[in-house]
């Protein structure tokens, strides 16, 4: 019965687990963000055309009027006083992301959502839209034909829907007109920030930077710095200090986290948990209802009137016992799925488990639900 409950709990993909392989070395730029080596975000708004019948409706959505507008009126047409009411349009926000020294010239990806009440922008075609960023200058500008990643059907009275489709994206739709100044080269300081704070991380990358260059270049500040010193390197710039470190494996050290996604149902255990010593067992309710009204009708002759008589039938019965699983304390990853699969009870009954296992103190791991 365990091993049955086992698999079927594998083979239905509602639990994951993901373990760390120990001692797996990981890239330091993998581990690490370079200070001031980011992107930019980049925010627009347009209008996209040639949609078939699925844009705005003009009347819910007047923005897309005005923009319209706009566009047409720079093009040099007049449509001031005129009613119209385009099925094909549709207001958008595009976002984009400028990666770090990006020349003029070069071309980013961009997303295009709706913000209106279009259905779908299938087939639509982004116009010119300038892309600014947090200052309020224009670094890019996008325009190009919309790959939109599903599908909707509608009638009267039903709509079905797979996917998003009111949101899209232009692989690179978008060129970049604008630089944003960082003299890198100038740098003879840098501090590599941690993607997850950790000491013990810190440290190992400061040895293994040392190591790297035969001297004292890396100094650990917090769990989530780690200060480099250019100035005694003898490389020719700080570019190539860091092409020569970003590639240096370095082994993580992380927390142990019990990760729950109450909405789909999934679990994800990291492979550093522990559990002390504790029993478990499982059970639950069924609450069952039914409603059967029965419908009285007079005699033909009689002088009466048709009356409906509510019957309902309310049950609850146990759950079928489970046996009470004792899971031993220190136990490993596999351990520990072991002893929850001998319960035999579903992924979203195991969440419930193991909060209350954690607020009886005997989860020694962060439990982080979402």
């Amino acid at each position: 019965m365990i091993r049955y409950h086992f698999r079927t709990f594998i083979l239905s993909c509602i639990l994951t687990l993901f373990a760390l392989t120990a001692g797996a070395s990981v890239r330091l730029k993998d581990l690490v963000e370079f200070d001031g080596v980011r992107g930019n975000d980049l925010l627009g708004y347009g209008l996209v055309v040639g949609l078939d019948g699925t844009g705005d409706g003009i009347r819910n959505s007047p923005f897309t009027e005005d923009i319209l507008s706009n566009i047409l009126e720079r093009l040099g047409v007049n449509v001031t006083g005129e009613q119209f009411r385009p099925r094909n349009v549709a207001a958008v926000i595009v976002t984009a992301t400028l990666p770090p020294f990006a020349r003029a010239g070069g071309r980013v990806d961009v997303t295009v959502s709706a913000i209106g009440d279009a259905s779908s922008l299938l087939g639509g075609t982004l116009v010119m839209t300038p892309l600014n960023g947090a200052d309020g200058a224009i670094y890019a500008v996008a325009q190009g034909a919309i790959i939109a990643g599903g599908a909707a059907a509608e009638g009267q009275a039903a709509r079905e829907a797979r996917g998003v489709p009111t949101s899209g994206s232009i692989p690179l739709g978008a060129r970049v007109e604008r630089e944003v100044d960082f003299e890198l080269a100038s740098l003879e300081r840098i501090r590599l920030a941690l993607r997850v704070p950790d000491f013990t991380t810190a440290f190992r990358i400061e040895e293994r930077v040392n190591l790297e260059f035969n001297q004292r270049v890396a100094t650990m500040t917090d769990s989530g710095t780690v200060e480099l010193d250019l100035r005694n390197l003898k490389v020719a710039s700080a570019a190539h200090a860091l092409a020569r470190i970003e590639n240096l494996r370095i082994v993580p050290q992380m927390r142990a986290r019990v990760v729950v996604d109450q909405r789909s149902g999934t679990i994800v255990i990291g492979e550093d948990v522990r559990i002390s010593r504790v029993a478990v067992a499982q059970g639950g309710l069924t609450l069952r209802v039914e409603e059967t009204p029965l419908v009285v009708q007079p005699n033909p002759f009689a002088q009466g009137e048709t009356i409906v008589v509510p019957r309902t039938a309310a049950q609850i019965e146990d759950a079928p016992p489970l046996a009470l699983a004792e899971l031993q304390g220190g136990t490993t990853l596999s351990d520990i799925v072991a002893g929850l699969n001998a319960l035999g009870v579903a992924p979203r009954d195991m969440i419930d488990i193991l909060n209350s296992i954690n607020a009886a103190g005997a989860l020694h791991a962060e439990l982080i639900v979402r």
